[in-house]
């Protein structure tokens, strides 16, 4: 087949040929898109490729063998040579589309062992082949952003003998981290930071003296976030050289799959096809306009950037127009499945001479290669251990559910009352649950992509016309919107209700999205109501709670992971508790431990195992850090000689609210011992939630072992606890 058609923009440019290429594979028709030079300089016919039937004809005799999903270890043989990123330099193309092919069925292999994220890493297997394969990386900056499909990266890094450790104790991280491998040039976990830390980068490169370069690879879901634009707009008024890579993978890059299916992407960037334009004499004849314009000054500037933006808008596109703006020079978009493309596109990227910030739009699939992925509602984004030829997760039953679906179900039951109940969520519609009341109440449910800070004024200002708004958003992804919590809704005391998810330590995901902070930041704030449950049915109860409070913010923080059993309120609808009043669950003598959170289970547990040694405790559940029960905290004191509390929170937190009350009312002043336990002062890396308590000193057998500690008697049972 022929070229599909060529633009011309004016003699002194580049002629642009756009070829049209049939893959029966996917979803669109792939574009190849080549640049070919009017100069006859042999520099430029080096530069050029040329598309033909014969070069065509030669991409379409490629053979590609079926990829084995089988379950077994997978035939690997160009994998076998490549353990870092300088061995793929001489590869040919047909080569690096076998590797992309054999990477692929190791992601499929490993993640089926051992669970994580799939779908993403899949995604970008062949950007990954070609950002290592055309730059010097580790001298090369290559920046991820969310960090989630990195996995590609990590085998070809040197870390492909320890893939089967990913997001264990001791394995490797889930995500891009720095102390991990010097591959990994800035850590990540949390959306929209690749811009901004690659312009830093940049900017200190420019500074040194060095003339390495920086690339930012973003997804489109990241691009939702505001921080990617504050970071673009600035990066073009600084112009320093940045090669920004736009995954544009059709949805957003989080499990925001709708109970009946896929979610559409919130905000999503048009998929318009548009011209490639990275001619190397377009590009030098632009830049030397622009500082010959720029010495000049005054109205022959304002002129030469009018007539190179009319330029762009007759051989560009629509897609080109936002990017233009904030001053990054548009390529695309590319077919990002093409490996011969993008190694032909990312060289002339390289070869540019001070292009300033350059933003190279790829068009991807999510899931890429591997069926059960590609046609999941979820895209597989983030799995359990899976059989590998079917795609079925292997799900360990539970006869309780996530404390995310009692939410969602005991919020369902409170809007079935109650019309002005409201629910936004930042893209993350599965992992809150709000799929769920989303399909109940489609009207009321608001997903505003991953824009956490927006969140939560957007709820304020739903807050100001009468309504109640409940934000669902991690723990530590509420750490983004802190700001707007503390200016925008407890300063002007709205009452917008937070439900914290993931609170506490996460497990795999490790530090990035352990929920440590959110009582410390929280509760130090004057009008906030912060609440943290005990079990399911005391989370109900906190919905009920949270909607009643109509005359001030509040919020309620629960763990990952499933409820421990206890009975539930009628049809899931919870009884509004009374503010700042804890409960005794166990009655005891001469030791008290006072619990907040879900950690009470572990106080109870505790109990036992001193009961078992002939000591007797009372338990009590605090329910409520601000404002605290002084009464029963009084009460506690007073019966006994021993006050423990515990939480599973940062330093700061429910225990600190707690020793400020007891200094400022005296209580400290006579033979109490008290001791307050939380998680260590440092981040804790992924595991499993079990180890990861173990490893902060919270488990039933430490809390025991503390208790011991302060009576001075049974010290020679401690090894019944066996810590």
């Amino acid at each position: 087949m022929a070229s599909a058609g060529v633009l011309r923009a004016c003699s002194f440019c580049s002629t642009l040929t756009v070829t049209s290429l049939p893959n029966s594979n996917s979803k669109f028709n792939s574009v190849m898109i080549t640049a070919a030079q009017c100069n006859d300089s042999s520099e430029d016919k080096t530069n050029t490729m040329v598309t033909s039937e014969k070069h065509q004809g030669r991409r379409n005799q490629r053979l590609t063998r079926s990829l084995n999903f089988s379950g077994e270890k997978p035939s690997t043989p160009v994998l076998d040579t490549i353990n870092y990123p300088i061995h793929m330099k001489n590869l040919s193309i047909g080569e690096l589309e076998s590797l992309a092919g054999e990477v692929r069925e190791e992601i499929v292999y490993t993640v089926s062992k051992t669970g994580g994220h799939l779908s993403s890493s899949l995604g970008v297997t062949e950007l990954t082949i070609a950002l290592h394969h055309v730059f010097n990386t580790p001298e090369d900056k290559i920046i991820w952003d969310v960090g989630h499909q990195a996995y590609a990266h990590k085998i070809l890094t040197g870390r492909r003998s320890r893939m089967h450790t990913i997001r264990q104790t001791s394995g490797l991280a889930g995500f891009p981290k720095r102390d991990e491998s010097i591959y990994d040039a800035f850590g990540a976990g949390h959306s929209s930071t690749s811009i901004s830390a690659g312009l830093g980068m940049a900017i200190g490169r420019d500074l040194l003296g060095k003339n390495n370069h920086v690339i930012s690879v973003i997804g489109d879901g990241a691009m939702t976030a505001g921080q990617a634009y504050e970071a673009m707009n600035n990066a073009g008024y600084l112009d320093s050289n940045l090669i920004i890579i736009l995954n544009d993978n059709g949805q957003v890059s989080l499990p925001t799959a709708t109970v009946d299916g896929p979610a559409p992407p919130v905000g999503a960037l048009s998929k318009a096809l548009t011209n490639l334009q990275s001619s190397r004499k377009f590009r030098q004849l632009r830049e030397a306009a622009k500082g010959l314009t720029k010495k000049v000054g005054g109205q022959a500037h304002e002129i030469a950037a009018k007539v190179d933006e009319y330029m762009r808008g007759m051989v560009g596109g629509s897609n080109a127009c936002l990017f233009e703006e904030l001053g990054l020079y548009y390529i695309g978009p590319v077919d990002g499945h093409n490996l011969e493309d993008l190694v032909h596109i990312l060289k002339k990227v390289q070869a540019m001479p001070a292009p300033g910030p350059v933003l190279l739009h790829i068009i991807t699939e999510k899931g890429k290669g591997y069926a059960p992925a590609e046609i999941a509602a979820d895209k597989m984004h983030g799995v359990v251990k899976f059989d590998a030829m079917s795609g079925k997760q292997l799900k360990v039953k539970s006869k309780t559910l996530s404390y995310t679906q009692y939410f969602a179900e005991s919020l369902i039951a409170e809007a079935e009352r109650d019309e002005k109940i409201v629910a936004i969520h930042a893209a993350m519609g599965g992992g809150t649950g709000l799929n769920l009341f989303q399909k109940r109440f489609p009207e009321r449910c608001f997903d505003v992509g991953i824009a956490e800070q927006h969140a939560v004024t957007f709820a304020a200002g739903l807050a100001t016309e009468g309504l109640k708004p409940f934000c669902a958003i991690y723990s530590s992804f509420l750490q983004r919107g802190f700001d707007q919590v503390a200016h925008d809704v407890d300063l002007q005391k709205l009452p917008v209700r937070f439900a914290m998810d993931r609170a506490g330590v996460v497990g795999a995901d490790g530090p990035t999205h352990c929920g440590a902070f959110d009582t410390t930041f929280m509760a130090c704030l004057p009008n906030m109501v912060v609440m943290a449950p005990s079990c399911e049915s005391e989370l109900m109860h906190m919905v009920a709670t949270a909607a009643a409070i109509d005359d001030r913010p509040s919020c309620f923080r629960y763990p990952r992971g499933n409820g421990v059993g206890y009975i539930l309120p009628q049809k899931n609808k919870g009884t509004p508790l009374e503010i700042g009043k804890g409960r005794v669950l166990k009655e005891g003598s001469r030791v008290a431990i006072l619990g907040y959170g879900t950690i009470v289970q572990n106080c109870l547990a505790a109990a036992k195992h001193l009961q078992a040694i002939g000591i007797s405790a009372t338990v009590a559940d605090a329910r409520f850090c601000k404002p605290l029960d002084g009464d029963l905290i009084r009460q506690l004191v007073k019966e006994h000689e021993v006050l423990i509390t515990v939480e599973e929170g940062s330093i700061g937190g429910f225990s600190s609210h707690v020793s400020h009350f007891l200094a400022l009312n005296g209580l400290l002043d006579g033979k109490l011992k008290w001791r307050p336990m939380m998680l260590p002062d440092r981040y804790i890396n992924h595991g499993s939630q079990r180890e990861q308590v173990e490893e902060a000193g919270l488990s039933s057998r430490h809390i025991a072992a503390t208790v011991l500690s302060l009576i001075g008697e049974k010290k020679d049972s401690l090894h019944l606890l066996k810590l």
